[in-house]
């Protein structure tokens, strides 16, 4: 086995604050260069409402993703995605063709909880 050039310690593992978040909202994005919605996701008191763009279109109609958990890094910078701005990186497994899983809690869980 290849010895990882990318290896995380684990402090810096610990650093990441991936949380379970619910989407409130979810609307097209147009402006978008690849096909995305834009999300709208409660993450719970202590950290709030934050917004993201995430490019799910393949397998999910909006529809069906409001009410959806949710997993997310939240502590990276926000990114500004045309005049959208991505306050969060919703987390997903990338197949081949590029379509997206979403990452979620097999149980409704409380929005906010530390993935860990």
């Amino acid at each position: 086995m290849k010895p990882e050039t990318n290896t995380l310690t684990w402090e810096e593992f610990e650093k990441t604050e991936m949380r379970v978040g619910t989407i409130i909202q979810a609307n097209d994005f147009p402006e978008a260069r690849k096909p995305a919605y834009q999300l709208t996701i409660d993450f719970g008191t202590e950290i709030g409402i934050r917004k993201s763009s995430a490019q799910i279109t393949k397998r999910y109609a909006k529809e069906d993703l409001v009410g959806r958990q949710i997993v997310a890094v939240v502590n990276f910078p926000k990114k500004q995605i045309g005049k959208f701005i991505s306050e969060c990186l919703v987390l997903g497994a990338v197949g081949e063709e590029g379509d997206v899983i979403l990452l979620a809690p097999d149980f409704k869980v409380e929005n906010g909880l530390r993935i860990g």
